[in-house]
């Protein structure tokens, strides 16, 4: 195994562009894909009101941090479609932002669109708010695109002796988790595109199995995976079946601490003591510049019915936090940068 330290991206022209996209306009409505129902089925929904789209944030009908933020911009634009002066503003803003503690592109997209809004009058603002809703989804697509060429790139520094190069990723981090193309899976997809042989470890993530939607995407895709217990990762880095970790963000500190999905801590720590490198993936919008580290970090504590017990005494956090000190590296739309080199 080895890798070289300089990563360059492929060029803006390569064919990285995945078919699907989750979210999208539709008279004045946003159409999303419920992602509770998958991968049983496929049903798409038509949010028309503030409190629809509040609703599918919170119960993760939409889910993933850059979708997140994509949906609650639109949200905003949807909430002021009968009233928007300062007051309607504030409400719509505290609605939304309330859903998901611990996803910042959730704060980073309304503090976006309360600047943005709050600069022209009440009349233009209905208006404005969907052309910066459109701004945002535009951008997180061709960052996560831009990820996808430096990961691609990474992943061609590497190789493994007989066998296709293999990848293990946890939760689901791909294009159901942002407007399109995904963050720690765009650069399978990039080396699908790009003919490396590629396979994927993907762990189920319990206890809302969403390493089965990544399994999902990437059966539609025809790339080569392998889904796991999420136990069973550390036995599989200790056997020398895994080339490189990479996962996505929920929200990254200044420092390059990074919260993820429950369970990251885990695999980091294993790929640590294997000498794997791991590496996370997410757009420069996911990175808190005013979060100093991991411990300032807010931990969403889900419900206890989600680990279908009866049991009296449960703890359902969400989601962990992983030292940059195990992190080889943070791919953004800017490059791949060490923890300690993040600017903003």
């Amino acid at each position: 195994m080895r890798q070289r330290q300089e990563i360059q991206a492929l060029p803006r022209e390569a064919k990285l562009i995945h078919p699907y996209r989750t979210i999208a306009e539709e008279d004045g409505v946003i159409v999303i894909l419920d992602q509770t129902r998958l991968p049983g089925e496929a049903v798409f929904l038509r949010l028309n009101t503030l409190d629809q789209v509040a609703h599918a944030i919170a119960s993760m009908q939409v889910r993933g941090a850059p979708l997140i933020g994509a949906t609650a911009a639109y949200g905003v634009a949807i909430g002021l479609a009968d009233g928007a002066d300062d007051v309607r503003l504030q409400q719509v803003v505290e609605t939304l932002v309330s859903t998901r503690p611990t996803a910042v592109n959730l704060r980073w997209a309304l503090s976006r669109m309360s600047k943005r809004l709050e600069a022209v009058s009440p009349h233009q603002r209905a208006e404005m708010a969907w052309h910066e809703a459109r701004a945002i989804a535009a951008e997180d697509a061709m960052a996560n695109a831009d990820i996808g060429r430096y990961g691609l790139a990474l992943l061609q520094t590497m190789t493994a002796e007989d066998r296709p190069l293999s990848v293990m990723t946890h939760c689901n981090a791909g294009w159901l988790a942002t407007v399109a193309h995904g963050t720690a899976l765009s650069p399978v997809y990039a080396a699908h595109a790009a003919k490396l042989d590629i396979h994927v470890w993907v762990s189920e993530t319990r206890p809302r199995n969403q390493g089965l939607l990544t399994a999902w995407e990437l059966e539609q895709s025809g790339i080569n995976h392998t889904l796991i217990a999420d136990n069973a990762a550390g036995l599989l880095l200790m056997q020398g079946k895994v080339d490189i970790v990479i996962v996505g963000a929920d929200r990254i500190a200044a420092n390059g601490d990074t919260a993820n999905k429950i369970g990251t801590y885990l695999k980091a720590l294993a790929a640590k003591a294997h000498g794997v490198p791991f590496y996370v993936a997410a757009p420069i919008s996911t990175i808190d510049f005013y979060c100093p580290d991991g411990s300032a970090i807010p931990i969403e504590e889900r419900a206890a019915s989600e680990l279908g017990t009866s049991a009296k005494q449960v703890a359902n956090p969400a989601f962990d936090v992983t030292p940059a000190s195990l992190i080889s590296g943070i791919i953004t739309e800017r490059g791949v940068h060490l923890p300690s080199e993040l600017r903003p």
